[in-house]
């Protein structure tokens, strides 16, 4: 269990205050994560990696010379949000264009791919490569879904050994890509694992059992036996690791690197013990080990459990390259290979202030800084910040079920990002109706908010949703209903656009569709904003119940298959909720407008 935190809703953000106060000699902070603190040189390729916070080392423990030139660092188990990750790019780019690597989920990649759109529009070149070595997420003829755990370091490396060697974005991308397919890891666990403040684990496995394939998001195994012995583990994880020796490599003769990590509560002493019969097995497989690794390399929080990864650096052709790159010295806060000479410290005065500068709106704004809005919008101003408000105590009073519900068909920190995202979003509607602004002003600082301070899908989507509302707001006059019904049908299809999903796949859609179509419907025939507003939420709500009969086909609930059936997909089941409470403070405001 986790027993040291101040305000659970801090614990990221201390964190990373911390590590920095910790490892100022290696990485400085930026607005949404961490770069380097020296001197990089001019027109290199800048490796920016990244993800939810609660995987240390993983991502900003991999900061440093040789290795990572930033990290943009999520809240914990949540993707960092795409103005993260462009405020850490912006800062680490040496003028050779940005790289960006990550783990395979759905967060990380609607919010990278979001930041990288956002730097190529303003001329900086970017490339992504995602991590895809867990071999039981996706089968191997659906390689490109699978997500990554511990293999991340491999890929990482290889691809800022290029960077360091001078190689241009497109040829970091290529090597980055060939060592993704070159890597393959599988992972037990004994225990969830618990976040700060909470007062169970995302999972449990029960005494004397061990979970089998699990991510390290908290998601649970696909699988679960009784605890073998340590050989037994070292022999399950090398056979269903040489079941799938990656294309292009003879496994007979070839060399490899074994990783095995720690996922948070593992001892070194019990992983040494199972190390001695990995590297057993490898040598009886007539393989040659390459610089063995035991230690914790990508961690699940306090999670007990270990992965082992197997990267293969040489392919049938003895290609040396990637085995070169492989011997590039490192020195970053918690990972260091060979001796690096000390480069000068950046000088951050400049970047400091650019960082700063993407932020979202200003805690202290007036009304010079927002765009003029009429009286009638500034009236209705006020209705959207009540609405942001009610979603708030929405989730507020639901946060434990949104929780419980996604530690089945997610990953369970899906109530924790809402909170943060809503919480957000009201301080910033607030911010913005005491300095004057209309509606759509109001409701676009609180849509930034959210999707900036929640990050991870749902911050994402809640932030396509509410941007889109708030542009058909506007800043003048007084919205029809129908205004408000195409703001809601602009939402669904940003929402479908931005995250790939469809009516059918258990996702936030399977609820948002039938609300729109609804709402629109209703308002065509004539109905009044609130009328057709509760009966949409009413048609939200029945199709949220009935993503229970539902497998998953996009998102981290995937990977669970029949496991999430008979469990609402949080995300349509949350919009459902705020639907109706929205429904129903659109009516109290009717009632009195009538009275």
């Amino acid at each position: 269990m986790t027993r040291l935190w101040n305000e659970p809703a801090d614990f990221a953000d201390e964190m990373v205050a911390g590590f920095v106060a910790a490892n100022e000699r290696y990485v400085r902070r930026v607005t949404g994560g961490v770069v380097r603190s020296t001197v990089s040189p001019a027109g290199q390729v800048a490796v920016v990696v990244g993800g939810g916070s609660g995987h240390y080392p993983a991502f900003g423990g991999l900061v440093g010379q040789g290795l990572a030139h930033g990290a943009a660092m999520g809240n914990l188990f949540a993707s960092p949000s795409a103005q993260q990750v462009y405020a850490v790019a912006k800062a680490a780019d040496n003028g050779g264009g940005v790289f960006f690597c990550y783990g395979n989920y759905a967060g990380d990649v609607l919010n990278f791919d979001a930041a990288q759109e956002r730097l190529r529009g303003e001329g900086i070149a970017c490339e992504t490569v995602t991590v895809t070595d867990d071999v039981v997420s996706a089968s191997a003829e659906e390689k490109h879904r699978r997500r990554g755990i511990a293999g991340d370091l491999a890929v990482f490396r290889i691809a800022a050994a290029a960077a360091e060697a001078g190689y241009d974005l497109a040829e970091v991308a290529r090597v980055a890509r060939l060592a993704n397919e070159r890597t393959r890891s599988f992972g037990v666990a004994f225990t969830g694992c618990t976040l700060p403040g909470a007062e169970a684990p995302l999972f449990t496995v029960p005494e004397g059992r061990m979970a089998v394939g699990l991510g390290i998001h908290g998601e649970p195994g696909i699988d679960e036996t009784g605890i073998p012995t340590a050989d037994g583990l070292a022999e399950l994880l090398v056979g269903r690791l040489l079941d799938e020796v990656p294309g292009g490599v003879t496994a007979a003769g070839a060399r490899v690197v074994p990783i095995l990590n720690g996922l948070g509560s593992l001892k070194y002493e019990e992983m040494f013990v199972v190390y001695r019969r990995i590297a057993q097995l490898l040598t009886d497989a007539g393989l040659e080990i390459i610089d063995p690794h035991v230690g914790e390399y990508c961690t699940s929080f306090d999670m007990a459990g270990t992965s082992l990864t197997l990267f293969w650096p040489d392919g049938a052709d003895q290609n040396s390259e990637l085995s070169d790159l492989w011997d590039t010295p490192v020195d970053t806060p918690a990972y260091r290979r060979g001796s690096v000479a000390t480069a000068a410290r950046a000088d951050t005065s400049a970047r400091t202030s650019l960082s700063a500068r993407a932020s979202s709106a200003p805690a202290d704004a007036t009304l010079e800084d927002v765009p003029p809005a009429d009286e009638a919008s500034r009236a209705i101003a006020t209705t959207v910040l009540a609405a942001v408000q009610t979603i708030a105590e929405t989730v507020d009073t639901h946060a434990d079920e949104l929780g419980r519900i996604d530690a089945i068909a997610g990953d369970g920190d899906h109530g924790i990002g809402m909170q943060r995202g809503s919480h957000a979003a009201l301080a910033a509607a607030r911010v913005a109706v005491d300095a004057g602004a209309g509606a759509g002003t109001t409701l676009a600082w609180a849509a930034d908010a959210w999707s900036d301070k929640a990050g991870g899908t749902s911050g994402a989507l809640w932030g396509v949703i509410l941007n889109a509302i708030a542009a058909k707001l506007g800043d003048q006059g007084r919205p029809e209903a129908t205004t408000v019904a195409a703001g809601v049908a602009a939402a669904s299809r940003g929402v479908i656009d931005f995250g790939k999903a469809e009516v059918g796949d258990k996702t936030m859609v399977d609820a948002l569709v039938p609300f729109s179509s609804t709402l629109a419907h209703a308002v065509d025939g004539g109905a009044d904003l609130a009328t057709a507003w509760r009966t949409a939420a009413d048609a939200a709500t029945r199709a949220a119940t009935a993503t229970s009969d539902l497998l998953p086909r996009m998102g981290r609930a995937r990977t669970h298959g029949e496991h999430a059936l008979g469990t609402p997909d949080p995300g349509a089941h949350s919009l459902a909720l705020i639907a109706t409470a929205v429904g129903e403070l659109l009516t109290t405001e009717k009632e009195k407008a009538d009275a």
